[in-house]
């Protein structure tokens, strides 16, 4: 899908701090409702889905922006202690991105978002220059819309990043302003694998399921296009072929982040030497451990113990 197996990564995308809160049914407004726990998890598209190579053994490079204040530094200790490589994550004055996360008893979440420091992040595209990109041959963006400035700029971005001779990925996520292919559409031509789930690729396309849905974005120029189907798994389309990869059954606590880990999990995958079909396996796994703990990467593993984790749940 990829045209060779990718000898590491850099990946761009927003920093967030998570404050959960779990389990919550209900909001009293002048009241209180008692909960069972309250706590500081690391989030965000673009440290969770680097930190998730990192922990699977792929070389991750991680393009951001934090604050100056202590929610920055306990984000990137987290992300230096899994091994991704901090060196190029800005710190400016500003808060660092938080969110609180209301988790309710199914796993569901309702966002309370502060962006902070992502309004400010990347005012220009990406410059792949030598320092950056070292010996990484893929680059993944991750959820351009959680940033309001490269929005503008996502497609110059990873066209800079094709120039430079790298493959590349992207992972769409949810448009809470509602732009969606205003966004997209001009990217498409530049990305060789692109992740979306359901919702996502019915809003990009304006097509009623996956298969329709890939069908429009490779005829701009996708290459591959991964759906993640939920509880179901996932749908990879690529090389004409549709396959279907059955989710592992697991106890949803908190699906947050669970996307972010699939596509690191995906990536790392193809790094090993992967098929798309057992990049799909590795990726679904991965989003089973992320939903069964609370927090975005909490249940990520590192790669043999994920491996042994598989085999448990194998029939």
């Amino acid at each position: 899908m990829l045209g060779g197996r990718p000898e590491g990564f850099l990946v761009a995308g927003n920093v967030v701090l998570d404050i959960l809160v779990q389990p919550v049914s209900e909001v009293k407004w002048n009241g209180s409702v008692h909960v069972e726990s309250i706590s500081y998890q690391m989030g965000g598209n673009g440290s969770n889905t680097s930190y998730t190579l990192a922990m699977l053994g792929a070389p991750a490079r991680l393009a951001a922006y934090l604050g100056n204040d202590r929610f920055g530094e306990l984000t990137a200790e987290k992300l230096r202690q899994a091994g991704v490589e901090t060196s190029f994550i800005r710190r400016l004055d500003a808060p660092t991105a938080t969110s609180v996360v209301l988790v309710d008893p199914s796993g569901a979440r309702a966002f309370l978002h502060q962006p902070g420091v992502s309004r400010l992040a990347f005012p220009e595209p990406i410059e792949f220059n030598d320092s950056f990109v070292g010996e990484a041959t893929h680059f993944h963006l991750a959820n351009p819309f959680s940033l309001p400035r490269m929005r503008r700029h996502a497609a110059e971005t990873l066209r800079r990043a094709k120039d430079r001779g790298l493959t590349t990925s992207l992972d769409a996520a949810w448009d809470a302003m509602g732009e969606w292919g205003k966004v997209t559409d001009p990217c498409l031509s530049y990305i060789d694998l692109l992740f979306v789930n359901e919702d996502e690729a019915r809003r990009l396309s304006g097509e009623a399921g996956p298969a329709a849905a890939a069908r429009y974005f490779q005829s701009r120029g996708t290459g591959g296009v991964v759906v993640k189907t939920g509880a179901a798994g996932c749908l990879i389309f690529a090389d004409g072929r549709e396959s279907a990869v059955p989710a592992f059954p697991v106890e949803c606590v908190d699906s947050t982040g669970a996307g972010d880990v699939f596509a690191g999990a995906y990536l790392a995958a193809l790094w090993r030497g992967a098929d798309d079909v057992e990049a799909g396996r590795q990726a679904n796994a991965a989003g089973a451990l992320a939903v069964e703990k609370l927090g975005a990467v909490t249940g990520v593993l590192g790669w043999e113990p994920m491996q042994d984790w598989i085999a448990r749940h194998t029939c």
